[in-house]
């Protein structure tokens, strides 16, 4: 019933329609006879008229219920397609049928060719109907695009089921003010077509052209079954345009039917990037992380977190989570509780250098698996405090390991990075003993010690990407240390699904290194920004080079020149062979190290110099 329906729109929508498909059902009947009598009222014999009264009230009611059965009062007729089309014409038959069986079987005589005239009338009547409602939100939406003295003149790239769902939204919705002038679509059978009567230019090779032609103020991208390398190019050259950029997330959007302006995000540096995002076999990730109890330390930072968000969704038998910062903490805490309301969640709040807590926290809690990813990282802070960078990173990492060791984790995995590799810093050095005290457990210990080694990390709290967009959007400048530095860069899923299948891999001792394609320049990644924001660079933002920073590099490697390369079952993981040091000389060094990091005094660089041979000091 009408009045069960909770939604109010919904339900004087449906009543109006149910008002209107009586009133086409009567206008039907009586019009079919009188077409069949020529416009002429006085000739419809009596007998065909008291058969139509007699059997008027069970047509309608049969009517709607076959309306009802074709969910005609379910369908949302402004976003109405060919399939309610076809359902509305099924709908009119059927009706036209029964009514032809029910008067045969009543003995109620009408004309033959009345059944026929009813159908042809009914069909149009019901299609005015449902979809004038369509066409007139359409109207009203250009009438108010029109009437704006300032519409956003909109191109949208992609004249296929994502580019068209984009237009209708855009020519139907009233809240939207943007006029759809041209279409870009690299299909030469499209080109000189229309779509929603928008027409179709040409290829990319029009993108520049066309936003001139017609001064375009906002690109859609609209193509999610793109390949991430292909809409990289096309993004490069809609950036070189000055217009907003927006682009749908990616194809997933087409398989859940969610296309829709609300789905649109910003275009970011990471689409730019070109490089297609790594692929992990999530079924052999599922096969080690289900059913275990999987501690995380640093879980609420950048890697951390993400690494708690994809465990979650892996079914551990309970997951927790070690954080020295309890907002942070806070923060996924609340996410994953929302998210995952049956995940047995323990959230806990600690530092990895309390040897006490950490084994405490072992003790209690009997992880199966371990990711370490508490550390300090930030290169330049860490050049002004050393001590603390060792005190941190490479005995928080002792902690954990040896507490790992004590109470039979199965697995052990630290999150490194290539700055380890020849190190410049005291950060770099300091994990780079973090690796070595990894790779010395492993040959005592029955648990399986391994690190995943990866460059930068896009959006990662402290990279470079949020520093430039802060400074951008305060009107400059843009800092850059040195116009020739180049990074390796991932995104955050990708850094977290290589340690994760690192973890799937591990027989013990090895580093895992990512091929992360080709490097970056950062002066070409703050360029591409202002020009995403809109602005010209070295015009409306400008770019200071300030020089290197201590112990930083123009470039960063992912190996060692010693390690070599060794394939993995994943194309794009490497593992680096384990360079040999003498394990019992390294302990006794750790002690030494330990002993003048925490006098916090000078010298401690000298220390490891020693213990990291490759470790060099560079200033810029």
């Amino acid at each position: 019933m009408i009045y069960k329906i909770k939604n109010p729109k919904k339900r004087i929508r449906i009543s109006l329609l149910l008002i209107y498909d009586i009133l086409a059902v009567l206008a039907a009947e009586y019009l079919a006879l009188l077409i069949r009598y020529e416009f002429h009222p006085q000739y419809i014999k009596q007998v065909y008229i008291d058969s139509l009264l007699r059997y008027t009230m069970i047509n309608v009611l049969v009517t709607l219920c076959i309306f009802a059965f074709f969910s005609l009062y379910e369908s949302l007729w402004r976003y109405a397609s060919v399939t309610e089309l076809l359902n509305l014409t099924m709908a009119c038959m059927v009706s036209s049928c029964l009514q032809l069986v029910g008067t045969y079987m009543l003995e109620y005589r009408m004309p033959r060719s009345y059944y026929i005239l009813y159908f042809l009338l009914l069909l149009p009547m019901m299609i005015a109907g449902r979809f004038s409602y369509r066409l007139l939100r359409i109207l009203k939406q250009r009438i108010h695009v029109t009437g704006l003295e300032e519409p956003v003149v909109t191109m949208v790239i992609g004249a296929g089921d994502a580019g068209l769902a984009i237009i209708k939204e855009l020519q139907s919705s009233a809240h939207l003010n943007n006029k759809v002038v041209c279409v870009i679509d690299d299909s030469r059978v499209k080109k000189g077509s229309r779509i929603q009567g928008i027409p179709i230019v040409g290829g990319r090779e029009k993108i520049l052209w066309a936003v001139k032609k017609y001064k375009v103020e906002e690109i859609i991208f609209a193509i999610p079954t793109i390949s991430r390398e292909e809409k990289s190019k096309i993004l490069n050259i809609c950036k070189e345009s000055g217009c907003k950029l927006r682009t749908l997330p990616g194809i997933y959007q087409l398989i859940n039917e969610e296309v829709s302006i609300a789905k649109l995000r910003e275009v970011n540096i990471d689409d730019l990037l070109g490089r297609e995002p790594i692929r992990t076999d999530i079924e052999s990730i599922l096969g080690y992380v289900k059913n275990k109890v999987v501690l995380v330390t640093g879980g609420g930072g950048s890697i951390g977190s993400e690494l708690c968000r994809q465990i979650a969704g892996h079914e551990p038998k309970q997951l927790v989570i070690l954080d020295i910062y309890e907002n942070s903490a806070y923060d996924i805490q609340q996410e994953l509780k929302r998210k995952y309301p049956k995940l047995n969640l323990k959230v806990l709040i600690g530092s990895v250098r309390n040897t006490h807590r950490v084994g405490q926290i072992f003790r209690e809690y009997q992880p199966d698996i371990v990711y370490h990813a508490a550390a300090h990282k930030h290169v330049p802070l860490m050049e002004d405090s050393p001590n603390e960078a060792i005190k941190n990173n490479v005995f928080g990492t002792l902690n954990v390991a040896r507490a790992a060791d004590i109470y039979k984790s199965e697995r052990f995995i630290l999150i490194s990075t290539d700055k380890a590799v020849n190190p410049t810093n005291i950060m770099g050095a300091s994990k780079r003993l973090c690796e070595m005290i990894i790779q010395g457990m492993n040959r005592e210990s029955e648990t399986d010690f391994v690190a995943v080694r990866f460059g930068n990390v896009l959006g990662s709290n402290g990279s470079v990407i949020p520093l430039f967009e802060k400074q951008i959007l305060a009107g400059g400048p843009v800092t850059v240390t040195d116009k020739n530095v180049i990074r390796y860069f991932m995104t955050i899923p990708e850094a977290v699904s290589l340690v994760l299948q690192a973890g799937a891999f591990a027989k013990g001792g090895e580093i895992f290194v990512l091929d992360m394609g080709e490097p970056v320049k950062i002066d070409d990644l703050a360029r591409n920004l202002i020009k995403l924001s809109g602005y010209k660079p070295d015009e409306d933002i400008k770019i200071v080079y300030t020089g290197l920073r201590p112990g930083e590099k123009l470039y960063e490697e992912l190996l060692m020149d010693e390690e070599g390369l060794q394939k993995t079952l994943h194309e794009r993981i490497f593992i680096g062979k384990p360079i040999h040091f003498d394990t019992e000389t390294f302990w006794k060094q750790l002690v030494e190290l330990k002993r003048k990091a925490y006098e916090d005094g000078d010298g401690i660089r000298e220390i490891v110099k020693e213990m990291v041979p490759t470790y060099r000091q560079e200033c810029g």
